[in-house]
């Protein structure tokens, strides 16, 4: 498809994705491939706070303003219409000549279309479930269900602004790091007890959901094992509010180890996941900081939705296939976590050793892109 002439002379830009952290990652090539097409054009973000902190390390992203929508999960009373109108008029002062919107398969992208009506927006581009009449411009019908075999959260984007015409050159995830955050993130390491140019894993046993955590004490299990068997020093990480996961974590295993939780900000962690040889984790943001950055990463992944494994990355992706699976839920609906549970740390660690080879000892590995992987491999125990 050519681009639309009236998208492709778009010079002031903005794109909407409102949610988290891996969202806005996994958003990352269809933002690029609007830069690259728009040649020239000013590309800004509208985006929560944990997505406004991942878009920093996005190059394709000029600018970010930071909104809690009432339509995404927020704390209570976080906002106030006051602040809707506020922002309505903060962006049609900025003057932008179209807005794309970009949604997962169960939300609406209708409240924020409207939005960008109020704002004077004139070319609004977005997936819609019902027809969205004027409120947007340029739309495709949303069919999708959440199911196997469904296409990947990056698929979806890279279709939508395929749609007018924006093609990317790469599609692999991008994850900016700079000199400045990878010394003080080195710095916090060896300040925590940790030899900087010997091998390492990273592991991060925390996720914003209940349902998406893997036990602790497993991590922890799957950790010593995997540290005996390559020599490696075990590092863990996580945010102030996950340091109670960590210590349970690290209380399971028998060799020292070393948080970093709550210590570091996401360009420090970037630049500890960079350097690593592998890491382990949750379905959560530093799975697709691990993909961007070209470091092996195995996922303990809760079949709560089947679209935001690890894309284009060396990577095990093990799950426990259960008839609940895709239940889109925070907390386990049924209360057994089995899609979890059922996964073995013998498991974990057979997955991880896979996956760790020379380049485990090379701690100044350059990061790349490794375009010829797919996206995943897929790992379903029954046992």
């Amino acid at each position: 498809m050519q681009n639309s002439p009236q998208w492709a002379n778009a010079r002031n830009i903005l794109a909407v994705r409102l949610d988290n952290l891996g969202d806005v990652l996994m958003t990352g090539p269809a933002l690029t491939a609007v830069k690259e097409g728009a040649a020239g054009a000013r590309l800004t973000l509208l985006a929560s706070k944990a997505g406004a902190a991942a878009a920093a390390h996005v190059p394709a992203v000029d600018d970010t303003i930071v909104y809690a929508a009432p339509w995404t999960k927020q704390p209570r009373n976080a906002g106030h219409h006051d602040t809707d109108r506020r922002l309505i008029d903060r962006l049609a002062q900025a003057g932008f000549d179209a807005a794309i919107i970009f949604t997962v398969c169960t939300q609406s992208a209708l409240p924020a279309a409207l939005l960008c009506r109020l704002a004077g927006i004139p070319l609004r581009l977005a997936y819609s479930r019902e027809n969205p009449y004027e409120l947007l411009t340029d739309w495709i019908a949303d069919t999708e269900a959440c199911a196997a075999g469904m296409r990947h959260e990056v698929s979806r984007q890279l279709d939508l602004v395929r749609s007018v015409g924006f093609r990317p050159r790469r599609d692999h995830l991008v994850f900016r790091l700079n000199p400045v955050e990878t010394a003080s993130g080195m710095r916090k390491f060896k300040q925590a007890g940790g030899e900087v140019d010997a091998p390492y894993i990273v592991v991060h046993p925390g996720a914003s959901a209940m349902s998406r955590r893997y036990p602790a004490e497993r991590f922890g299990a799957a950790a010593q094992a995997i540290a005996e068997a390559t020599g490696c020093q075990v590092v863990y990480t996580g945010g102030r509010d996950e340091r109670d996961v960590v210590a349970r974590a690290m209380s399971a295993m028998r060799r020292p180890s070393i948080s970093l939780a709550g210590q570091l900000d996401l360009g420090e962690l970037g630049a500890v996941i960079a350097q690593a040889g592998l890491v382990l984790c949750n379905n959560t943001g530093p799975a697709h900081i691990s993909a961007a950055v070209g470091t092996p990463v195995v996922v303990l992944y809760a079949l709560t939705n089947p679209q935001h494994t690890p894309w284009k990355s060396p990577a095990r992706v093990l799950s426990h296939d259960v008839e609940c699976r895709n239940c889109l839920k925070s907390i386990c609906p049924e209360g057994h976590h089995r899609c979890l549970e059922g996964v073995t740390v013998h498991a974990v660690v057979q997955a991880a050793l896979e996956l760790v080879d020379a380049s485990i000892t090379k701690p100044e590995r350059t990061p790349v892109a490794l375009a010829s992987w797919p996206y995943t491999e897929q790992v379903r125990l029954t046992g």
